[in-house]
This record gives structure tokens, C-alpha cells and sequence, in this order.
């Protein structure tokens, strides 16, 4: 039977074990310095390597995680580590911004929007004055036309005021100097009413007949529009019989030299064609004077040209005009209240 060690055996084991121990301890330190030393070397790369990849500009991978889908931003860390530069999150701030920004946008567009039944409603006011100044002048109109005949001034300035009033002349006419206005188709009230339902109609084509004429007491030429005839009587040898000659009395109303207006052709004098009245031109082929007056249907003999060839006639279509703008007005207004007030009033 073993006996138990002694005090003495006890100690030199103890002994015996820590030298065992002391004897293995340098190289235990040896392998931890060269641990600490590889683990050093390892981060002092990743350090190198953070540090490169912090001083390139950030990749878009790197922005994609930032800006996610969720809008979840990174933590400071996080981005840190990452070498992404860090911001505070904007997302509370963008969420309040956003419905002051559209409460903007919605007014703007609501006072936007109001310009057009404003716009609307000037418009038809203003047709509304246009109007009452168009009846003003057709009243005028109508009664310069009826009007009592005047002698006709010789000073051709005083007839600027005078266009489409009646006046007297006597005097003798000259045939050979004939002037055409074409092509023109007759004024005929009776037939226009009859054919104004109509989406056609063929009326016969001809010309206006332009003669000078001698006035005796003022001791001038003039131009007259005898009137209208057909396009096979424009020949004046076509209608001898409705030469007039010898001295006449004449009444007829005054008219006013005319431009061109768009898409009407150019007087073409050599041919004899005239599509409207350049008084100066016919005066200057003519050798009379600038001034040109409309024989009244009275001054019509048999087989001459038609007379009372003005059309007196002045377009008022200013009502359908204040109809199409105050219902627009009153249509828009409507969307208008229904948008925004209503909802206004709703919330």
C-alpha cells in the first residue's frame, strides 16, 4: 500500500511542475507576440483598404443600399465603415414638406384656373359694348341711306364724310371709256331672302358697269356704276339700246375708294378688269376725277344695265358672340366652384 507523499515530495512536485510550465512559457509568448503582430499587420491593410475605398468616389452599389426602396437610411456607423459620407436622415423632414408644397401647388392652380371664366366674362362683356356700337352705326347707316338727295359736292375731301349718302347730279355720260367690275352677281333682296335657308344657290354672274360722267353745273368727270349686267351683255354692243344719251339727272349714293383685301386678285387694267374699286387707277384711265357714286335702281332703262347695286348691309353677329362667352363663363365657373370651394368647404 502507497503511502501518501510527503510535505517535502509535495513541494518538489509543485516545483518540478511550475519549471515544466516556466520551461514552456517563452514559447507561448513568442506565438502570442507573433498573433498580435499578423492580427496588427491584418488591420493596419484593412485600415489602408478602408482608406482607399473611402477616398473614391462613392459606387453606386454602395448609394443604392443607401437610398433603398424602403428609404431606410444607414446608420452613422454603418456608413462610416463603409466610406460613404453621412448626413442626418431628411425622410420626417421631406413628409412635412411635402403637403405644404402641394397645398402650394393647389392654390396656384386654383387661381390659375379662375383666370379662364374672368377672361370669359370680360370677353363678353366686351361684345356686349361692340354690340350697342354696331346697332348705333346701322342706325346711322340706315339713315344716311334714306336720306334726302344733295347736290354733290365738287371738293372731293368733303366726301370722305359722306360714303353711302344720296346725291344729285346732271350731266351726260361717255360711253367709250366703260369700265367692268368683275365677275359680281346682282343685288337682288327678293331673291337673296328667297334663297337664304338654302346650303346653295347659282346665281347668274356678270359684271358692274363703269361710265364716266360729265356733270354739267359742277363742270367735272365722275364715275358712275351704271349697274349690273349679264356676262353675255357685257359687251356694250350687246345693248345699244340702253346707252343713254344726251343729259340726264342722276341720283345715286356716294362710295369710297376700297383695297384689296386677301385672296381678291390685282385690277388688271389692260384687260379691263377691275375686282375692286381703286378709284386713283380708274380716274388716271378714265381721265375724270376720283370720285364714284351707285346709280339707284330708278336710274334703270330697258335694255341698260341694273341699278341700285349697293349692298348696304353691315354684319351683326355680336349677340351669338355674348352668348358663346357668358356660357363659357358660366360653364367654367361652375367646374371651378364644384373643385375647389366644395372640397374647401368639404375638408
Amino acid at each position: 500500500m502507497a503511502r501518501p507523499p510527503s510535505g517535502l515530495e509535495a513541494g518538489a512536485a509543485r516545483t518540478t511542475w511550475a519549471g515544466g510550465g516556466a520551461g514552456r512559457r517563452p514559447g507561448s509568448r513568442r506565438l502570442s507576440a507573433r498573433k498580435r503582430r499578423r492580427g496588427g499587420e491584418m488591420a493596419a491593410a484593412a485600415v489602408r483598404w478602408l482608406g482607399l475605398r473611402a477616398a473614391r468616389p462613392a459606387p453606386a452599389p454602395a448609394r443604392a443600399v443607401r437610398r433603398s426602396v424602403l428609404a431606410v437610411p444607414l446608420r452613422p456607423g454603418l456608413e462610416t465603415f463603409l466610406g460613404l459620407p453621412w448626413s442626418p436622415s431628411r425622410c420626417g423632414g421631406s413628409a412635412a414638406e411635402a403637403p405644404a408644397t402641394k397645398a402650394e401647388d393647389d392654390s396656384f392652380l386654383q387661381w390659375f384656373l379662375l383666370l379662364i371664366p374672368a377672361t370669359a366674362f370680360g370677353l363678353g362683356t366686351w361684345q356686349v359694348q361692340r354690340r350697342k356700337w354696331k346697332l348705333k352705326l346701322i342706325a346711322e347707316l340706315e339713315s344716311r341711306v334714306m336720306a334726302e338727295p344733295i347736290p354733290l359736292p365738287a371738293d372731293p375731301m368733303e366726301l370722305k364724310n359722306l360714303e353711302y349718302r344720296p346725291v344729285k347730279v346732271r350731266g351726260h355720260f361717255d360711253h367709250s371709256k366703260e369700265l367692268y367690275m368683275m365677275p359680281r352677281t346682282m343685288v337682288d333682296p327678293a331673291r337673296e331672302a328667297r334663297e337664304a335657308g338654302r346650303l346653295s344657290s347659282s346665281p347668274e354672274s356678270g359684271a358692274y358697269v363703269i361710265t364716266p360722267f360729265h356733270c354739267t353745273e359742277l363742270g367735272i368727270t365722275i364715275l358712275v356704276n351704271r349697274g349690273f349686267v349679264p356676262r353675255k351683255k357685257v359687251n356694250p354692243d350687246t345693248r345699244q339700246k340702253g346707252q343713254i344719251e344726251g343729259e340726264v339727272d342722276l341720283v345715286g349714293m356716294v362710295r369710297l375708294t376700297e383695297t384689296r383685301k386677301p385672296f381678291v386678285p390685282e385690277n388688271n387694267p389692260e384687260r379691263n378688269h377691275w375686282h375692286y374699286r381703286d378709284l386713283e387707277a380708274m380716274a388716271r384711265l378714265t381721265g375724270a376725277d376720283p370720285i364714284f357714286i351707285d346709280a339707284d335702281f330708278k336710274s334703270t332703262v330697258p335694255g341698260g344695265p341694273i341699278g341700285g347695286q349697293t349692298r348696304v348691309t353691315l354684319r351683326n353677329e355680336h349677340m351669338q358672340y355674348i352668348i358663346t362667352w357668358y356660357g363659357l363663363c358660366a360653364a367654367t365657373s361652375y367646374l371651378w366652384f364644384k373643385k375647389f370651394l366644395r372640397r374647401t368647404s368639404g375638408v
